[in-house]
């Protein structure tokens, strides 16, 4: 009886001791993050849509800044812009991102993507999904399925928006 507790009281401690420790064993355990996500990806896949609605609005800001899903989850996200302001001067859209895009490099890029809806083709490969740029009233709903464990950063890339409307997708 004592060996049938003493593997769950065993089990318990390495998960609780897993959790503490400095960023650098974060970084370091990475690679066993990484493998463990890709297994749990396939596992997910069989998961119901996590599903999100996102409003943009005349203030330059999403109504929500971050969210959690599972590795391999399929994602469905609703943007609707509630601002009143014409598309021309205060259009909205929600762009993910790869981890480790330079935002501001971004931003820059984007600001002279205004024939593409300000979607910089040069960072096509950084782009993991993209609503279309919207107009008051507008909605638009894209799926996308993350793969990996991380955070993926979000932006809205109309110019001058993604340093205020942006936020994470925190992905488990």
């Amino acid at each position: 009886m004592k060996k049938l507790l003493l593997a769950p009281a065993a089990a318990a401690v390495l998960f609780l001791a897993s959790c503490g420790g400095s960023s650098q064993n974060a970084t370091e355990g990475s690679d066993t993050t990484s493998v463990a996500a890709t297994e749990v990806a396939t596992d997910n896949s069989n998961l119901a849509p996590a599903v999100f609605e996102i409003e943009s609005n005349d203030q330059m800001k999403f109504n929500q800044t971050s969210f959690t899903v599972k590795a391999g989850q399929e994602v469905q996200i609703t943007l609707h812009n509630v601002g009143t302001l014409p598309k021309e001067a205060m259009g909205h859209n929600f762009v993910v991102l790869a981890p480790g895009t330079d935002l501001a490099a971004f931003g820059g890029e984007a600001f002279k993507a205004k024939d593409n809806d300000y979607i910089p083709a040069t960072y096509a490969s950084s782009i993991i999904a993209h609503t279309k740029l919207l107009g008051p009233d507008e909605s638009d709903t894209i799926t996308f399925t993350i793969p990996e464990a991380g955070e993926y950063e979000f932006v809205c890339s109309f110019p001058g928006h993604w340093g205020t409307m942006n936020g994470k997708i925190i992905v488990e």
